[in-house]
C-alpha cells in the first residue's frame, strides 16, 4: 500500500470510529471492506416526523482529493428538494476539501429535516435537545485527591502563552463505562494555554485511582484568536493510537479550548477494537454534556477558516 493510501486509510478509520461513537445505533455498517455505511437521520430522535437515510461509500482518495460517494434515500425526497440538498452537501465538500466531512453532512441533513418539520407543522415546535438540567456530577468512581501521588512527566513549552491567566481550571468527571471488567471514565477541563494542560494533568494524578489507571489518554485543542490557528496535541499513554483517535473526534466535533482525559482501568480481558469505541463514547458524552459541541453551521465555517493546526509537541511513540 502506498504511503498516501495508508494515510487516507488511517484517517478514514478514525472518522468511522468517531461517527460510530457520535451516532451509535443510527450508524450502520453495510460493507466494512468496501467502506460502505448508512446513517438514519431524523428531525427528532424521540418523535421523528421526517427521516432520511444517507448511504456513503468512502473511496481510497477520501478525504484527501475525493468526496464520499453518497445516496440520499427517502420516499418523500424528490425534484428540487433533492437537488437543493445535494447542492448543499457538495458545497460543504468544496468548502472543506481535504477534511473529514461526514459529520457536517449528517448535521446539515438533520437541519434541513428540522426546518421541514417546522414549516409543515408550524404549531408545535420541534423538541430541542437541551435536557441538561437533571445532569449531576458523578463522583462515585472519583476518590478524594491524594497529593502525595507522583505526576507523570509532561514537557510542554508554554512560552507563547505567558500572557494567559494560569489558573487551575475546573475539572468535570463523566459517567464511567464498564465492559468485561475494564472501566473507562472521561475527565474534562476548559484550557486556554498549555500550562493549564499540565496543571490539569497534575491535579488528576493527585487522585490515587486515576494515577493507578492502566492508561490515561488525553487530547486538547486550544484556539489562538490572534493567529486563527489551533494549538493541539494528544497522548496515548501506552494505548497505541488512542490519543490520535480521541483528537480526531474532537476535530470532527470542532471543539475548542478544552482538554479531555480518558482513564482506562484494564480488567484482564482484551477488548480489541471495542476499547477505542468506549474511549470515544466517554469523550463524546462529556463534551455534549458540557455543551462543547457546535452547531453544524459553526463547525463548517470553522473547518473552512481554521485549517491551520500547530502541534504543541512531538507525539510520543508507543
Amino acid at each position: 500500500m502506498a504511503e498516501g493510501d495508508a494515510g487516507s486509510d488511517q484517517r478514514q478509520n478514525e472518522e468511522i470510529e468517531a461517527m460510530a461513537a457520535i451516532y451509535g445505533e443510527e450508524w450502520c455498517v453495510i460493507d466494512d471492506c468496501a467502506k460502505i455505511f448508512c446513517i438514519r437521520i431524523s428531525d427528532d430522535i424521540d418523535d421523528p416526523k421526517w427521516t432520511l437515510c444517507l448511504q456513503v461509500m468512502l473511496p481510497n482518495e477520501y478525504p484527501g482529493t475525493a468526496p464520499p460517494i453518497y445516496q440520499l434515500n427517502a420516499p418523500w425526497l424528490k425534484g428540487q428538494e433533492r437537488a437543493d440538498l445535494s447542492n448543499s452537501l457538495e458545497e460543504i465538500y468544496i468548502q472543506n476539501i481535504g477534511e473529514s466531512i461526514l459529520y457536517l453532512w449528517v448535521e446539515k441533513i438533520r437541519d434541513v429535516l428540522i426546518q421541514k418539520s417546522q414549516l409543515t407543522e408550524p404549531g408545535p415546535d420541534v423538541k430541542k435537545k437541551t435536557e441538561e438540567e437533571d445532569v449531576e456530577c458523578e463522583d462515585d468512581v472519583i476518590l478524594t485527591c491524594q497529593p502525595e501521588n507522583p505526576l507523570k512527566a509532561l514537557d510542554l513549552d508554554t512560552s507563547e502563552n505567558q500572557t494567559e491567566i494560569e489558573e487551575l481550571p475546573p475539572i468535570d468527571h463523566g459517567i464511567p463505562i464498564t465492559d468485561r471488567r475494564s472501566t473507562f471514565q472521561a475527565h474534562l477541563a476548559p484550557v486556554v494555554c498549555p500550562k493549564q494542560v499540565k496543571m490539569v494533568l497534575s491535579k488528576l494524578y493527585e487522585n490515587k485511582k486515576i494515577a493507578s489507571a492502566t492508561h490515561n489518554i488525553y487530547a486538547y485543542r486550544i484556539y489562538c484568536e490572534d493567529k486563527q490557528t489551533f494549538l493541539q496535541d494528544c497522548e496515548d499513554d501506552g494505548e497505541t493510537a488512542a490519543g490520535g483517535r480521541l483528537l480526531h473526534l474532537m476535530e470532527i466535533l470542532n471543539v475548542r479550548n478544552v482538554m479531555v482525559v480518558v482513564s482506562r482501568w484494564y480488567g484482564g480481558i482484551l477488548l480489541g477494537p471495542d476499547r477505542f469505541k468506549h474511549i470515544n463514547n466517554c469523550a463524546r458524552n462529556i463534551l455534549v454534556e458540557k455543551n462543547y459541541t457546535n452547531s453544524p453551521e459553526e463547525s463548517s465555517k470553522a473547518l473552512g477558516k481554521n485549517k491551520k493546526v500547530k502541534k504543541d509537541k512531538k507525539r510520543s511513540e508507543h
